[in-house]
């Protein structure tokens, strides 16, 4: 009992202690520390402080975080770094229970966004603004901060203070990381610059497609496919020569950049390796994959690869697409049946190893072909699955990073093939404008008297042309063979063959590209 009293008596006496501070609370601050508040915060003498009110510079106490610096912007520099790495650490998943994604698409996520926040205004050929150049810079170089620290073993020399040289195991940068981020940084600045050099050009301009007739819009490209891209309008007479020159050499300048992003971009994607769901969805054969029809094609005696890509319809983008995933299925189902990772025996198949292997190679160059001659098409089903399931943080920034740098690449040369080719149908149009040019005085003349310019003519022949005699017994020659032309197809070599040991670039300039000057990695 005496216990239990004591206990109540305890009780009693924190709840009246309780009571005393709500009360103290009720009744204020004492007088210096109201005055205290009323000099910092209040804009009315002796008005009380509001919730989510900024205190003064020279105060110690901390801002709101709901409210706003002088200059107008939402949060400083290190809130909007803060606010960026814990979403990456909260892979996207903002309640915290673990149900993100990882942290390798996490920030492949956040470059991809970037660029297109940044990326997607540059509808025009004009320099980027300094705002939106300075927030990609900043942005960029803090989420691929991250490949700093990226690191493997490797072995160094180590001098003791005796002078004994000792192996000890050192770390350094990730090859891959340490060779392709400072080229994929200098693709990044090259391409920036080259939109800087469209300052000055006013010999075209671009309008709005609404202020534009309904025939101007049909004699312009990408009319229906890129609706939103502005119309490009040159002069009557068209562009000078020495900005249609000027035009061509910028053209080629981005197709280096855009080859060089092409080819890092393809060759980590080269490295990701192949998700099991991707695999468990394949057909079981190629000719379930690419069909009766196309498979015949690829796999005759006497294979073409023009002439495969002629019979298929190339004609959007979803076929293009589409076609190119069904190739890289046949190729993976190929591979995996010539090294028979399938688990099943090639004694009972149809189709000999050296034939699965051959088959291969031809599919292997049909994809290169394609990302060759349509270099804007969409990421493939393989691409997609390989990043999603992608566990490799290394690999997400080269892919990511290059991804972007290939599509702006991309983009900005189909801006200057627009300005291009409205200079051609400007030219076309103002050819067909032209007045013929009024004919000579004789040839006037000869028309309303032909019988005095037949006459004419006889008296100027002589005896050797009236007996059909020549002076030079000379046979004319043969006429020169016309040159072979090229229908914008890459030209088929005799005997095409490919080498799977062979890098990216070493097979684009096997099938006719270029490859990216060697300064810039």
């Amino acid at each position: 009992m005496a216990a239990i009293g004591g206990a109540q008596l305890e009780r009693r006496s924190s709840v009246r202690r309780s009571q005393s501070m709500v009360l103290e609370e009720d009744r204020g601050p004492p007088a210096d520390e109201e005055l205290m508040i009323r000099s910092q915060g209040s804009n009315e003498p002796g008005g009380p402080l509001k919730i989510g009110a900024v205190l003064d510079k020279d105060s110690a106490a901390p801002k709101s975080r709901l409210s706003k610096d002088d200059h107008g912007g939402a949060h400083s520099e290190m809130e909007l770094m803060k606010e960026k790495f814990a979403k990456l650490l909260l892979g996207e998943d903002m309640s915290g229970s673990g149900k993100g994604v990882p942290s390798a698409l996490a920030l492949s996520n956040a470059i991809t966004n970037l660029a297109a926040s940044v990326f997607g205004e540059q509808r025009k050929l004009e320099p980027m603004s300094p705002d939106r150049k300075a927030r990609w810079k900043k942005e960029v170089g803090w989420l691929l901060s991250v490949a700093d620290h990226i690191v493997e073993f490797v072995a160094k020399k180590q001098v003791l203070d005796n002078g004994t040289e000792m192996e000890v195991m050192g770390t350094q940068q990730r090859r891959d990381l340490q060779a392709n981020i400072p080229a994929l940084r200098k693709i990044d600045t090259m391409l920036l610059d080259y939109l800087d050099n469209f300052k000055d050009r006013n010999e075209f301009w671009y309008v709005k497609r609404d202020s534009c007739s309904d025939s101007e819009k049909e004699g312009t490209q990408r009319s229906d496919e890129k609706w939103w891209i502005p119309i490009v309008k040159v002069p009557p007479n068209g562009l000078s020569p020495a900005s249609r020159g000027w035009l061509q050499h910028q053209k080629e300048l981005v197709n280096q950049v855009l080859k060089a992003a092409m080819a890092i971009n393809a060759n980590c994607l080269m490295e990701m390796k192949i998700p099991e769901t991707y695999l468990e969805a394949l057909p079981k054969n190629g000719r379930a994959s690419l069909g009766d029809a196309l498979y015949r094609i690829i796999t005759d005696v006497e294979f073409d690869p023009d002439v495969f890509l002629s019979t298929v319809d190339l004609t959007s983008e979803h076929k293009i697409l589409d076609l190119k995933d069904r190739i890289e299925a046949s190729v993976i189902i190929w591979n995996r049946k010539v090294h028979n990772k399938d688990g099943k025996s090639a004694w009972g198949s149809a189709v000999s190893q050296e034939k699965r292997e051959q088959f291969e190679e031809r599919a292997q160059t049909l994809l290169l072909i394609i990302k060759h001659r349509f270099p804007g098409i969409p990421q493939s089903t393989l691409d997609i699955a390989k990043i999603q399931e992608n566990r490799d943080v290394g690999f997400a920034l080269l892919e990511s990073y290059s991804r972007v740098l290939e599509s702006l690449a991309f983009n900005v040369m189909s801006r200057i093939e627009d300005v291009i080719d409205a200079d051609n149908l400007t030219r076309e149009k103002a050819k067909k404008d032209a007045q013929p040019t009024p004919a000579p005085a004789e040839e006037v003349a000869e028309r309303h008297d032909p019988q005095a310019a037949g006459e004419q003519e006889d008296q100027s022949r002589t005896l050797l042309d009236f007996m059909g005699w020549t002076g030079d017994d000379k046979s004319p020659l043969p006429p020169p063979d016309p040159p072979a032309q090229d229908n914008g197809r890459l030209m088929k070599p005799p005997n095409i063959m490919t080498n799977l040991k062979q890098t990216y670039m070493d097979k684009l300039d096997f099938l006719g590209g270029h490859k990216s000057p060697t300064g810039r990695h």
